[in-house]
């Protein structure tokens, strides 16, 4: 009974161990700019002239401001315009 006690507390640690590991190496998931998607005032940065970054697009799906999404996904996004696009548009 002891050494299931053990090896419980032994593989608790061996998986707090691996979730440090994994947030200290930055094993954070690759992300696209994808333009088009973002609602009025929640695009990322940089929406076109007269805008400066993060929160200043005007309009709801503004074609030059872009949100971060999970890589590979931006172009399946839907919206009342089209898809997302990984190119200003």
């Amino acid at each position: 009974m002891n050494n299931l006690k053990l090896a419980a507390v032994a593989l608790a640690f061996a998986s707090i161990a691996t979730g440090v590991n994994a947030a200290e190496t930055g094993s954070a998931p690759a992300m696209e700019k994808c333009y088009g998607v973002s609602m009025a005032g929640k695009n990322d940065c940089k929406a076109g002239a007269g805008t400066t970054c993060a929160g200043t697009s005007k309009t709801d799906y503004q074609g030059d401001a872009w949100k971060n999404v999970p890589a590979g996904t931006c172009t399946s996004i839907k919206t009342p315009h089209g898809t997302g696009s990984l190119t200003p548009m």
